[in-house]
This record gives structure tokens, sequence and C-alpha cells, in this order.
């Protein structure tokens, strides 16, 4: 009896052993099916630790696209703000204008005859462009022959004196310019230069090439003597104006 009470004590420490030790099997071989499934995508598992980092880092996708977003957003915002005041606002000023002298190839050049001042040509320059510009305060003009190759002795007319103040006269986009002259201002018929029959207009001549040089026709037997030219104004009328106070040569 005391044998067989042995061998059933044995044979439950064994069973126990036995029990303990397969469990001890089963565990590890699930954690090892765990970290198989882990790292291995394919058997179709979505462990939670694999995903938290694919989660944060759709987190951050969407945090960084979102800021993305705004910066585009925002500098968009900048660019249209700076587009439109590019195009209307602080680049039409005058003290824009006086740091920007006027290229040629923004600026349209006409000269017509004054209504009832036969002798009287009123230079037009307007502004093209969509910012303001600065112009000398008066156009280079000189009267001379158009089929002579020599105008060194082409007439040059008077200009006010004691000019100053702003650095240039600004024209704003879209606006014109004028100056007016007057070829004949004593209306003599006798005494006159012979031969004139081409008005010169450069419309700045403190920043344009002699190329940028317009020529007009004054027509043949044009009358010219002594000829007066006012400063650039934002009228015919006041332009007229200048020009009856020339008094120094140009």
């Amino acid at each position: 009896m005391r044998t067989i009470n042995r061998n059933r004590n044995r044979n439950v420490v064994l069973g126990a052993a036995a029990t303990a030790a397969l469990a001890l099997a089963l565990t590890a071989c699930g954690g090892e099916d765990s970290g198989t499934k882990a790292a291995d995508p394919a058997n179709g598992a979505t462990p939670a630790a694999a995903s938290r980092p694919a989660d944060a880092a759709k987190a951050g996708d969407s945090v960084a696209n979102t800021g993305s977003a705004q910066a585009v957003s925002a500098g968009k915002g900048t660019a249209k703000e700076g587009t439109a005041k590019a195009s209307g606002g602080n680049t039409d000023t005058d003290s824009y204008a006086y740091t920007h002298p006027c290229k040629s190839q923004k600026l349209s050049v006409h000269v017509t005859s004054r209504a009832g001042a036969p002798t009287q040509r009123v230079i037009e320059v307007r502004n093209l462009g969509a910012s303001a510009c600065g112009l000398s305060y008066f156009p280079r003009v000189s009267l001379g022959n158009s089929h002579s190759a020599d105008h060194s002795k082409d007439v040059r007319p008077l200009v006010p004196s004691g000019l100053g103040g702003a650095p240039a006269y600004p024209v704003r986009a879209g606006k014109t310019a004028y100056a007016v002259i007057d070829v004949n201002p004593c209306g003599a018929t006798t005494g006159t230069v012979a031969g004139i029959d081409e008005m010169n207009v450069l419309a700045d001549d403190a920043h344009m090439p002699n190329a940028e040089t317009h020529n007009f026709p004054l027509g043949s037997g044009a009358k010219v003597l002594k000829p007066k030219l006012g400063l650039y104004r934002s009228t015919i009328a006041d332009a007229v104006s200048s020009m009856t106070q020339a008094d120094t040569q140009s």
C-alpha cells in the first residue's frame, strides 16, 4: 500500500509538472506566433503595436498637409495682396515715380496742333504701364530739316528757368503728361529759320538715349522763330501757361 501511494504521488507530481511544462510551451508558442504576425504583414494581421506608428504617421501627415495647405494658402494670399498692391496701390504714387524713370517701351508719344493756335504744338506723353514713373521736367525738343544728315544746327527752344523741387515729373499709370511748344510765339512772317519741317522729341532727356527720339513732321513752309517750350503738366492749359514763361535756352 505504501508503494502504491508513493507511485500515485509520483504520478501526480509528474502530471502537474507535465501540465506546467505544456502550459509554458503553449505560452511561448503563442508569443512567437504573435511576434511573427507583427513582423509579417503578409499574414493579414494588423497588430496594434504595428498600427500605432502608422496611425501616428498618418496623423503627422495630416498635420503636415494641413500646415502645407495653410502655408500655400497664405503664400497665395500674400502673392495676391502683393500683386494687388503692385497693380493699383503703392507703386502708383508720386514717391514711386521719383525713383523709377519712365521707359520708352511703356510710353506713347504724340504731337498734335493746338486748336486756335496754329504755331503751337501739344506734346502728349502717356504712361501705358501699370505703375507710376518719372519724366524729366520737360521733353528734349529740337526743330530741323528731315532731309539733313547734320542736326547740329537744329533750333532748340527756350524753357522756363528757376527749376527745382521734386526730382522728376510723376506720371501715374494710364495718365498723360502734356508739354506745349510754340514754334513762332511772335507770329513773325519774315526772318524765320528756313528749311524747318520736322520736330524731334525725346520724352526724357535725363534717362533715355538719343535712339529713342521720335520725329514728327511740321509740314513744309513752317515758320520757326525763337520757339518756346513749357514744362510737363497734367493739363494742356497749364502746359500753355508754363510755355509762356520760357526764358532760358534749352
